[in-house]
Order: structure tokens, then C-alpha cells, then sequence
């Protein structure tokens, strides 16, 4: 476990910062079955070659603090995700300072995902 985790767990959920996690991990989550992945791209980005993660649902992050009691209602950990991690880590304040807890972002997005080699949609 992570220190923010940790931290995370022992103050209430908040630690003011997201967790940073890496394609790994993320599989691992998805795997688990409990976490909402949300694609801060614009609409154009996100159906555009080469794709999508698997899985993700797309609200850009321009639409973000309209929907962010949309995240919240999921009650799962959010994993976001864009082209490299930038607007993700900027949806990712935006949602820790709306009171959300369990936030992360992909390091490297689909940029990195892609050049791992894994599959996107």
C-alpha cells in the first residue's frame, strides 16, 4: 500500500492530493471490478484513433464540475485519464476539492498506456 493510501485510510479519505498510478496498477483495479475510469478528452479525442482504455466513460473535463455529484454517486474509486496525464491531474484537484477521496490519475494516459502496447477501444 501506498503512503498516500495509507494516509488516505487513516485521515478520512482526504489527503489533498491524488493518488499517481501506472498501467499495472490500473489493470489490477479493473480487474477488481471497482473503480469508474473516466476519459477527460473531448468527445473527438476520445472516439479517435487510436482509441479509448477499456471501459472508459467519457465526460470532458470541461463538463466536469457540472457532473461531479454524477461521479460521486458511483460510490467506486475514479480513475482518470487523457492523452498524456495533464487534464486528468487537473480533474483530479477538481474532484479531491469537491470532497471526493478515492481519486487517481494515470500516469502517462493513453500515451503511455499505448506505448506499453496494451489495447485500447
Amino acid at each position: 500500500m501506498n503512503v498516500r493510501r495509507l494516509l488516505s485510510r487513516l485521515f478520512g479519505g482526504r489527503t489533498g492530493e491524488p493518488d499517481w498510478i501506472d498501467a499495472v496498477e490500473l489493470q489490477r483495479r479493473r480487474a477488481g471490478g471497482d473503480v469508474l475510469l473516466v476519459d477527460v478528452r473531448q468527445p473527438e479525442e476520445f472516439s479517435a484513433p487510436p482509441g479509448h482504455l477499456p471501459g472508459a466513460i467519457n465526460l470532458p473535463l470541461g463538463d466536469l464540475a457540472n457532473r461531479t455529484a454524477e461521479i460521486a454517486a458511483h460510490r467506486q474509486p475514479v480513475v482518470l485519464v487523457c492523452q498524456t496525464d495533464r487534464r486528468s491531474a487537473r480533474a483530479a484537484a477538481a474532484l479531491i476539492a469537491a470532497g471526493l477521496s478515492d481519486v487517481a490519475v494515470l500516469r502517462g494516459g493513453t500515451d503511455g498506456w499505448h506505448r506499453q502496447g496494451l489495447p485500447l477501444e
